[in-house]
């Protein structure tokens, strides 16, 4: 597996294809759904610049992360067109320049997948969030159609095959992980799931036009498709053990006021 300084431009130029537009616009607008109501003050993408994951988040600082290899002069914001650009840096997924647990929201879009050493991501990832932060990920579906294609192609190609079986058709250096596998990974670091989802079940072609005519298939997939969408979408928030959030602090009720005794009133006797 590589590290994910060293496939950006091979992801950059597969998002670009028509399959990859098909999907970048269906996570776009899960991300969008996502992000919006999250409040806090800080927030990070980790990777991939040509999906704006946090323009529909209203935190005030908002960071774009790519790898040590991207040039600064051509980066992209992660706040997006249509609101004020956020700061870039470049850094390494494993080694972010944050303290520990002074970011509110992180975003992974397909970054584990293509990460040399993705718990080393996520153990970063944990350390960097405050408490009840959350951590929101994308990545494609290993037992989808897509996945299954390139699993068969890889294959085929260690078989000795050549030509349209042995060609990938998801970019080559990413080692896809199912979404079981990873809840099991955030489980052991206390981060609790809290929303997941899927898409994009369009079988795996090149071609736009065959694509939309495939487009019927994404209406039923969520209603007993048997495979699962070529993509998945997960959110997952960190739980501290021990630690319970308080409402507000009430102010204590005043006792109420005791009614005073009143003298118990005696005729004066007519003998005094």
């Amino acid at each position: 597996m590589n590290d994910w300084s060293a496939c950006g431009q091979e992801l950059a130029a597969w998002f670009a294809t028509p399959p990859g537009r098909y999907l970048l616009d269906w996570e776009r607008e899960q991300f969008d759904r996502a992000v919006a109501d999250r409040f806090g003050y800080h927030a990070l993408q980790l990777g991939l610049p040509e999906l704006a994951t946090l323009r529909a988040n209203r935190m005030p600082h908002r960071w774009l992360a790519l790898p040590e290899s991207a040039e600064p002069s051509g980066l992209t914001t992660a706040s997006g067109p249509d609101t004020d650009p956020a700061v870039a840096l470049v850094t390494h997924a494993a080694a972010l320049p944050f303290a520990a647990a002074s970011l509110d929201l992180l975003v992974l879009p397909h970054t584990l997948e293509f990460s040399a050493d993705p718990h080393a991501v996520l153990r970063e990832v944990e350390r960097v969030l405050v408490p009840e932060g959350r951590v929101v990920i994308s990545g494609f579906h290993p037992l989808s159609l897509w996945g299954l294609r390139q699993w068969r192609a890889r294959w085929a190609a260690r078989l000795g095959f050549r030509g349209d079986a042995a060609q990938l058709f998801l970019p080559e250096a990413g080692d896809f992980i199912a979404p079981r596998r990873l809840r099991d990974w955030l489980h052991l670091l206390s981060f609790e799931p809290e929303f997941q989802t899927q898409g994009c079940w369009r079988p795996a072609v090149h071609s736009e036009a065959w694509l939309q005519r495939w487009a019927w298939i994404d209406r039923i997939g969520p209603h007993g498709w048997p495979l699962p969408g070529a993509v998945y979408f997960l959110v997952a928030v960190k739980r501290v053990r021990g630690m319970h959030l308080l409402g507000p602090a009430w102010k204590p009720r005043r006792a109420g006021l005791k009614p005073v005794a009143v003298a118990q009133k005696h005729p004066l006797s007519k003998n005094r």
